[in-house]
């Protein structure tokens, strides 16, 4: 009898469930992890270098402590039927199973091929503090607004850190073949990479409550200053258990920063509680009446948009900082969301797939959640007449211009006086600057204020027309 340990977005060694819950049956274990090509692309994308980075990094940590993790590529099936030829002694499989988008797909399909084969699934959620069904309403439905969710997420038992010893398990070497080793390798591109493993994300942690998280609720907005955890890219890839961060976080001194953090932490569970009610809100916006916005979609804006080439030096520096580093602060994903679906009336979806392939934290959940807020399409979102003014959001969350000079070299030697609004500059200390908008740097794409008017209008068309509809 063989035990076969599917890894896929949990990649740690410590709290780890499913090597605990293995180690327990006392049965030899193999570790697999499957790479599927449906979610992969032959043109190694930010997202994909780096979680196929965090990947090897893992089997080289299993390595080091004695243990082979067996890497397999193709269909996911024919994986599997390869894995029981090579393994026919194999009756138990142990993975953290996924509630929603592909990865639920992909676990109903898996399940169907064990249960036909006889192999007993042991499946756990590990992602969450808190899975999708944990907390419901009076009514058992799933909430749909955040406040009230939050004030029983809060009261809820988390689960603590699990122990495991390696020493008492008893593992199962398979040798990866050359031609699957060759084909991971071809999927990440070494200028994506990033720093990984988990005690990566452990020295991260660490620092974060050290000189952070007391302050986390009035630096965290502030893109010029390290105000953030910077732990999502090692939370999506399972390099830190989410049980571990949560312990830590609760353990540190009393602040307001603290209180600010584990709210975030809310967010996450709550945005994954959407996504398993909603399964379409990929391609669907939850509020239905707004798939009736009727988008311009300027694909010389969308390009604008993604290259940082839109004339408001906060929204492209912010562009700029994802294209160079696959990651962007919270606080300017929402305001470059807002720009690109009611300035630029470019379809929220449009944003949410560029944003898939560039943040190497990408999490679909979170990621799917923040896009329906932003466009005023999702649960508990932000109403549509809000929209973000990218240059007074400029000047309150950087004030100084500190952020924006960083990403955009070529507005550096402005005066904080017209950082955020170049246009504005006087024609004689242009001269004097050597400086030319239009240039230099590009002049804005479009107008704020008429743009926020044709945004409105539009959505205002798209609640009347469904309404039309459905008293049709």
């Amino acid at each position: 009898m063989v035990s076969v340990v599917w890894f896929r977005r949990d990649l740690r060694i410590e709290d780890q469930k499913v090597l605990a819950k293995a180690i327990a049956a006392k049965k030899p274990i193999l570790c697999f992890f499957h790479f599927n090509p449906q979610q992969l692309s032959s043109q190694p994308s930010p997202n994909q270098s780096a979680f196929v980075d965090s990947v090897l990094h893992f089997r080289k940590t299993l390595h080091e402590a004695g243990i082979e993790l067996h890497l397999a590529y193709g269909d996911m099936i024919n994986s599997f039927e390869k894995l029981l030829d090579d393994l026919p002694d194999w009756t138990d499989v142990y993975f953290n199973y996924d509630e929603s988008g592909f990865g639920r797909k992909r676990d109903q399909l898996a399940a169907q091929f064990f249960r036909k084969k006889g192999i007993q699934i042991h499946a756990y959620q590990d992602h969450y503090l808190h899975g999708s069904q944990e907390i419901l309403n009076q009514s058992g439905q799933t909430y749909k607004v955040f406040t009230p969710y939050f004030k029983v997420w809060q009261e809820r038992a988390k689960e603590t850190p699990i122990e495991l010893d390696l020493s008492q398990g008893s593992w199962i070497e398979l040798a990866t073949a050359d031609q699957v080793l060759n084909q991971v390798a071809s999927l990440t591109d070494a200028s994506h990479l990033h720093q990984a493993g988990s005690q990566q994300a452990k020295k991260r942690l660490e620092e974060f409550i050290d000189t952070t998280l007391g302050n986390y609720d009035q630096l965290r907005d502030l893109p010029a200053y390290d105000g953030t955890s910077r732990l999502s890219s090692y939370l999506r890839s399972g390099e830190i258990s989410i049980r571990q961060l949560y312990q830590s976080v609760s353990q540190a001194p009393a602040s307001q920063g603290r209180v600010t953090y584990l709210r975030e932490l809310a967010w996450r569970d709550f945005y994954n509680m959407v996504y398993v009610a909603n399964p379409d809100q990929k391609e669907r916006s939850i509020q239905k009446e707004f798939d009736l916005v009727e988008w311009d979609n300027n694909e010389e804006y969308f390009t604008a948009w993604k290259n940082g080439q839109t004339g408001y030096p906060l929204i492209d520096a912010a562009m700029r900082q994802l294209k160079e580093t696959g990651w962007m602060h919270n606080r300017l994903r929402m305001i470059v969301a807002s720009f690109l679906t009611k300035d630029l009336l470019i379809d929220w979806r449009k944003g949410e797939k560029y944003f898939q392939e560039m943040l190497i934290d990408y999490d679909a959940a979170s990621n799917i959640g923040g896009w329906q807020w932003a466009a005023s399409t999702g649960t508990d979102a932000v109403p549509y007449f809000r929209i973000f003014n990218p240059i007074t959001q400029g000047q309150r969350f950087d004030p100084d211009g500190e952020f924006i000079r960083n990403y955009l070299p070529e507005l550096r030697q402005l005066p904080k006086k017209f950082i955020h609004e170049p246009w504005k500059l006087p024609e004689d200390q242009a001269d004097e600057l050597g400086f030319q908008l239009g240039r230099d740097y590009p002049k804005p794409i479009v107008d704020h204020g008429q743009q926020r008017k044709r945004a409105i209008a539009k959505y205002q068309w798209a609640k009347e027309a469904y309404a039309s509809q459905e008293h049709q």
